[in-house]
């Protein structure tokens, strides 16, 4: 065996030894609750973060159609059968 060998071989064990050991401190002797804590952890984060991403499209549709001036729900339509007035837009004429 090589001293590179063996000097990578302790540094892995310590690190194996030093996460055992943290992990230990940290959790207990509840390694399969932890797993499960962490999985329900990291699903209960994706649904957040999902709920955040949506409620900023929905308002950065909202806040978008504002301050151009559109409805976003479309063009409106008169509900009492008459036809709403069509206003004509004014003609420009090329300047040169």
């Amino acid at each position: 065996m090589t001293a590179q060998d063996y000097d990578s071989q302790l540094l892995e064990s310590v690190s194996v030894r030093r996460r055992r050991l943290r992990d230990a401190l940290l959790f207990g002797g509840q390694r399969q609750r932890r797993s499960l804590d962490e999985r329900v952890g990291k699903v209960f984060a994706g649904v957040v973060i999902a709920a955040v991403v949506c409620a900023g499209c929905v308002g950065w549709s909202f806040v978008s159609h504002r301050v151009i001036g559109k409805s976003p729900y479309g063009a409106s339509v008169p509900s009492s059968g008459q036809e709403a007035p069509t206003t004509s837009a004014p003609s420009v004429s090329p300047s040169r």
